[in-house]
């Protein structure tokens, strides 16, 4: 092979390489907790980061009219404000495992998406139940 093709297969390769690891930087989301958080505040401002923990009981606060969401999430030592717009989905609730997609920006965290965690036992409905009454069972439990 001539040198000017091994030359040319080498800046292709590395194009490629770089197009590939050097964007993958910029779009990773980092799963974090809110005391990780307070280890290394700085590291996390104004970067997209994924927040998990507990919603704190007696702190969810949604206005309907605004579809604003306030909440704080806990991982048992670290509580941290949570911010966000939007209708919540149907299983979040106080004292529920959350995934909380979005930035700090100062002390609080602004929310773009909310996942919630759901139960991983599945119950299944006695025979004869009608879906009316699975669902009216579902409710209660919640």
């Amino acid at each position: 092979m001539r040198p000017k093709y091994i030359l040319g297969i080498l800046v292709v390769l590395a194009a490629l390489a770089y197009m590939v690891f050097g964007g993958l930087g910029q779009n990773l989301v980092y799963f974090i907790t809110p005391s990780e958080y307070f280890q290394q505040p700085a590291r996390y401002q104004n970067r997209p980061v994924r927040l998990g923990g507990i919603v704190k009981a007696g702190t969810v606060r949604y206005n309907k009219d605004t579809l604003e969401l306030r909440f704080v999430l806990s991982d048992g030592v670290s509580e941290v404000l949570v911010e966000a717009r939007g209708t919540p989905p149907a299983l979040f609730k106080e004292r529920q495992g959350v995934v909380v997609e979005g930035r700090f920006q100062g002390q609080s965290f602004q929310g773009d998406t909310l996942l919630v965690k759901h139960s991983e036992s599945y119950q299944a409905p006695k025979a004869g139940w009608t879906p009316d009454q699975v669902r009216k069972l579902i409710e209660e439990t919640r």
